[in-house]
């Protein structure tokens, strides 16, 4: 038997190669004996009986972070967001996502890693290969509109748990959790009918984000169904802009009133460029809401131009699709099958609407008996 190793005091976490010290034996031994001996290695019961005692002595306790990643998973999981910068304050639009997040992710027993990839002084997502941190997770959520889908596509063909928070058809296979876009903004529309209103004006940035996709979808969803009494003109249904803040001017506005348009309808994206603009050209022409307009936003309005009192429109279930976009994950990276359907908005009624004024955009009600 090899001498034995007097133990002696010190600071810190006893380690392996200690234990194999005391023990008399290799740290391979030791990691053998400590680790269950899973890889079935005969050894005698006096060693491993030594090794035991050793690890007692030393007070030696397993670190927790190399037993995960000895079984290659860290009871980690990433966010990533792809916005200009990392959400951190509460008022920021994707501050209720992370509660839920969080929230649904330690009753599943994970942590959390966040990913500064939009961060000044970090690395750019659309850099070659930013994306690949994320594999210190076992999985990552993923939020933004626009996405670099080329690094994500990557990361899904070699079967990495990725999650997006928000319908995405890109990258394919991409699994995603999304609220019910469509629904809501029928539902906002059916709300401007039953006002009076006949003329109806959405207005909504220059891309192809599905999130705009799905509200106008919505929109003219709700106008098909509920009805306009007004010539079928794409163009006087949704516009259409890059530059808001230089195309959207009260003289605009008043143009727009002047074709018999009596509500603007308009979408909550990250920027909030599109609202802000609406809003500032209606105060400038000097208009009144909903005296002479009404106003209704598909979503929430930006955190610098929210009021005690907020715009007709919808709420975005924020909190409930973070946990959703946790548990698809998880699935996700148990290798079960798992859906999580479409969250249902919630509809917000508002001060910035109501009927038209006289004898402008007014539906005439139904004569009794007629």
């Amino acid at each position: 038997m090899a001498e034995k190793v007097p133990s002696r005091p010190r600071r810190g976490r006893p380690r392996q190669a200690e234990v194999a010290r005391l023990a008399g034996v290799s740290q391979t031994t030791v990691s053998l004996v400590l680790g269950g001996n899973k890889q079935g290695i005969a050894l005698h019961e006096d060693t491993r009986a030594r090794v035991l005692a050793a690890a007692r002595e030393l007070g030696y306790v397993p670190d927790p972070a190399a037993r995960r990643l000895a079984a290659a998973r860290n009871n980690l999981l990433g966010v990533f967001s792809f916005t200009a910068t990392f959400p951190t304050a509460v008022e920021h639009s994707y501050y209720p996502f992370l509660v839920g997040v969080e929230q649904e992710a330690a009753a599943q027993g994970y942590d959390l890693v966040l990913f500064t990839g939009s961060s000044s002084g970090g690395a750019q997502a659309h850099e070659p290969g930013a994306l690949d941190r994320v594999r210190l997770a076992d999985g990552c959520l993923f939020l933004g509109r626009h996405v670099p889908d080329d690094q994500l596509g990557k990361l899904v063909a070699d079967g990495y748990p990725a999650v997006h928070i928000g319908r995405r058809d890109e990258p394919q296979g991409l699994a995603w959790v999304g609220a019910d876009y469509v629904a809501a903004s029928a539902h906002v529309v059916r709300h401007l009918t039953e006002l009076g209103h006949t003329r109806l004006l959405f207005v909504r940035e220059d891309d192809d984000a599905l999130a705009s996709t799905d509200r106008e979808r919505g929109f003219r969803a709700g106008l098909a169904q509920y009805g306009r009494e007004d010539r079928a003109d794409d163009r006087a249904v949704v516009v259409r802009t890059s530059r808001p803040e230089v195309d959207i001017t009260p003289e605009w506005v008043r143009t727009r009133l002047d074709e018999g348009v009596t509500a603007f309808v308009t979408e909550e994206t990250d920027s909030g460029a599109v609202w802000r603009a609406l809003q500032a050209a209606v105060t400038e022409a000097g208009l009144d809401v909903p005296g002479d307009l009404s106003l209704a936003l598909l979503g929430s309005p930006p955190a610098d131009l929210a009021t005690g009192q907020s715009p007709t429109g919808f709420d975005v279930p924020r909190a409930d699709l973070g946990a959703a976009a946790v548990r698809l994950l998880i699935a996700q990276m148990s290798g079960q099958e798992h859906e999580e359907p479409l969250v249902a908005c919630a509809f917000r009624p508002g001060p910035t609407t109501g009927p038209p004024p006289p004898g402008r955009g007014r539906r005439q009600a139904p004569v009794a008996g007629g």
